[in-house]
């Protein structure tokens, strides 16, 4: 992936010399006020984006969009110090999105609002409760923060099978991609559904979540190569692979060598492909209308 020398994000806090810390009971893999991740979830995509009416204005982000950000007591955080390579990786990646997402944004006449992205060690404070890394990566839509601890990616390479660059970079761009899902409204709808229907139907509805956050990060990348040609050889493959091997049915034949597929909350090895594909492919948001297909 051809990423060094392009624009890093200023949108990157530095926990990791603060220890773990406290913040409420832990996400539990939930929305609203319950963190988003890779690993973890979660009425419809609104019908604007599918059918052509202006989203942004039916979801008010002329005006801000989502709900404010929560406050937090958090742990002290600084940018990363400016020789961490993986940092500089992250923190590139994070700004592609920034660019990418603004310009799709403008276009649908509103104004895109970055997400911050923090780095820490073992535990960290958020405004969804205490991140945990075993959870891997996530989202927290009441603060709109992106989680990571980078350890993950030496479990995403030597635990998961799913080394490169680029599929440490679709790990960030899904996570965005649910910060995407928060401006249009569609995580505080989710929440809303929650209490509404059963847990089966709830599962359902966060694998769409989740594909669609899958498809977001396929635009992503659809957007960054034509606008800086940031692929090489082997690394569309290599985002593939990663989605492949985070699907619910691999984590769960690796885990507990059966798959019980009604517990599924992010789809299969090939949904998750098929949609970040799908994304890849068409460089649309309306070709992320997971909520709507009848074939997923």
């Amino acid at each position: 992936m051809k990423w060094e020398g392009n624009r890093e994000s200023d949108n990157v806090e530095d926990r990791r010399d603060g220890g773990g810390g406290g913040g409420g009971g832990g996400l539990g893999g939930l929305v609203g006020g319950r963190g988003i991740g890779i690993g973890t979830i979660v009425i419809a995509l609104i019908g604007g984006w599918a059918f052509g009416i202006n989203p942004l204005t039916i979801l008010g982000l002329l005006s801000g969009g989502g709900a404010p950000p929560a406050q937090v007591q958090q742990m002290p955080a600084h940018k990363p110090p400016a020789d961490d390579r993986m940092a500089k990786f992250v923190s590139t990646v994070l700004a592609d999105t920034e660019d990418v997402w603004t310009d799709i944004f403008a276009k649908g006449g509103a104004k895109y609002q970055d997400p911050r992205l923090v780095l820490f060690r073992g535990a960290t404070p958020t405004a969804c409760g205490t991140g945990q890394a075993a959870m891997g990566p996530f989202y927290c839509p009441a603060d709109r923060k992106v989680y990571i601890d980078l350890g993950f990616y030496e479990t995403l390479k030597n635990k998961l099978g799913a080394p490169g660059e680029f599929a440490q970079a679709y790990v960030i761009a899904h996570e965005v991609g649910h910060h995407v899902q928060n401006l249009m409204g569609i995580s505080a709808r989710m929440e809303q559904m929650r209490a509404k229907v059963s847990p089966a139907q709830y599962n359902a509805l966060s694998v769409r979540l989740e594909l669609q956050a899958d498809c977001f990060a396929g635009v992503w990348a659809n957007h960054a190569q034509n606008a800086r040609q940031i692929l090489e050889n082997g690394d569309i493959e290599s985002a593939m692979n990663a989605a492949a091997r985070i699907g619910d049915d691999a984590l769960q034949k690796q885990s507990q060598g059966y798959v019980v597929p009604e517990s599924f909350t992010h789809g299969t090895s090939a949904q998750r492909t098929r949609w970040f594909n799908n994304g890849l492919q068409n460089g649309s948001v309306k070709a992320c209308d997971t909520f709507s297909t009848k074939n997923l």
